[in-house]
């Protein structure tokens, strides 16, 4: 007779350079850290040198220090990795050719399949921390056509993003994020009427996503909807 064990998730953490007497906060609901996102076991390993700035920015030295830290997901377990920037999209690759379990770096991979849920006059919007450095190759779009759905827009230059950036760290209100988010959503959609889905690149806005849907009315995903996805599609079974 078979038996069900838990399948675990593996999180590439972000390297915060934190002292040892740094402030520590709990995980708010909704977001990759909260233990009923899930309702499965969740481990992390820190990228080594993978500062906010430097992965937002992008530098193609982390690579080693991805998959150093992705190896060591798996030797503990992982079933499934993920990460906690989505900007770590660049490093997919590598990632996933180096372990032998499902991974997905970003929201952004979804893209391709959120346009075939639209009619073709319709758009999806991608709200992102910083839209300066969430860059064409991240988009995973080959067809031009395709491209003119897809309008990108961020909170660069706000509370959150200034926080995220600070060293030590500053934890951002819910109030402030869903602001920001928010303001920028309306933005988009002024410029654009036909956006009719949403999806959030940033691994902080998951957070708020509920109460962005009851205000937009419009489908919402992030990181967590293709976390949950992806661990339903491994087999649990031993």
């Amino acid at each position: 007779m078979s038996s069900q064990r838990s399948l675990t998730l593996g999180i590439l953490e972000l390297d915060e350079g934190l002292s040892p007497d740094s402030p520590t906060f709990p995980p708010r609901q909704g977001s990759l850290y909260h233990p009923a996102t899930f309702e499965r076991p969740l481990i992390a390993e820190i990228v080594e040198g993978a500062l906010p700035d430097v992965v937002i920015r992008g530098d193609a030295s982390l690579e080693g220090a991805c998959v150093a830290a992705a190896e060591r997901l798996v030797a503990r377990g992982a079933g499934v990795i993920t990460a906690d920037c989505g900007f770590f999209i660049r490093h997919q690759q590598a990632i996933s050719a180096a372990v032998n379990v499902p991974v997905v770096t970003s929201s952004l991979l979804l893209i391709p399949v959120l346009l075939q849920q639209l009619a073709p006059q319709k758009k999806l919007a991608v709200l992102t921390a910083d839209s300066r450095h969430c860059s064409e190759d991240l988009l995973g779009i080959q067809s031009p056509a395709d491209r003119k759905r897809v309008v990108v827009g961020g909170i660069e230059g706000g509370v959150y993003v200034r926080n995220a950036l600070a060293r030590p760290f500053v934890r951002t209100d819910l109030e402030q994020i869903e602001r920001e988010v928010g303001d920028r959503i309306s933005v988009l959609r002024a410029v654009h009427p036909d956006i009719a889905l949403i999806l959030l690149e940033c691994t902080a806005f998951p957070v708020v996503a509920n109460s962005l849907r009851a205000k937009t009315g419009l489908p919402i995903y992030d990181i967590t909807d293709l976390c949950k996805l992806t661990l339903a599609s491994v087999s649990t079974v031993i």
